[in-house]
């Protein structure tokens, strides 16, 4: 996957964005940010913040830190921000995922919604998630991943030539996300529409 080619899907989308995909996404940017919000730690990055979608949802007392690769999504976010006098967003940066430009161990809570199957090499964005979150701190994942059996997953691995041109990779396994060696699962459920979403916290272990 080429990142201007993302780039330039993201610009011809940013306008349309919200109204086209904010409905099948939104169970799983609220689930999100509501364990987000349940956090101890108010420092947070979101990765890949796109048109700002979550951002209202934060609360007040947290400190939120967006970046994408995309101008023409930040530009969105951005008015979001203004608009709504969002003041928990205390940062929006174009940034590309795989290397980040944050110190280690620099934020409590890392969160990335529907983004880890539409990045280039996402084992090394998630690699980049669990540098810059502090040890004990947790990475919140949203995101369609292939199921391994029944109906629907027959139909996802007959659409995937068809869903990845469109930037949706239906065949996108689990385990993709899951090699960090620092990282553990505390917590994984399935969302609504249909199980399509599934909800994945990790936690980076203190010793790290």
């Amino acid at each position: 996957m080429d990142i201007n080619a993302v780039k330039t899907s993201y610009a011809r989308w940013a306008p349309v964005y919200d109204k086209t995909f904010g409905a099948i996404t939104n169970v799983g940017r609220r689930r999100s940010v509501a364990y987000v919000n349940q956090r101890s730690g108010g420092k947070v990055l979101e990765v890949g913040v796109g048109t700002g979608m979550a951002l209202p949802f934060y609360d007040s007392r947290m400190n939120v830190t967006g970046i994408d690769f995309s101008d023409d999504m930040l530009e969105k976010a951005r008015i979001k921000v203004r608009k709504k006098e969002l003041k928990h967003v205390t940062s929006l940066q174009q940034m590309d995922a795989r290397n980040l430009d944050f110190p280690d161990n620099h934020f409590d809570t890392v969160a990335a919604m529907h983004i880890v199957s539409v990045v280039p090499e996402p084992e090394r964005v998630v690699s980049e998630m669990a540098r810059v979150c502090k040890p004990g701190g947790h990475i919140v994942i949203t995101n369609h991943f292939a199921r391994d059996k029944g109906f629907l997953a027959a139909v996802e691995r007959l659409s995937a030539p068809f869903s990845n041109l469109l930037g949706w990779h239906s065949d996108f396994d689990v385990s993709t996300v899951l090699g960090e060696p620092c990282l553990s699962v505390v917590e994984r459920k399935s969302l609504p529409p249909m199980g399509m979403m599934t909800f994945l916290v990790l936690e980076k272990s203190q010793a790290a």
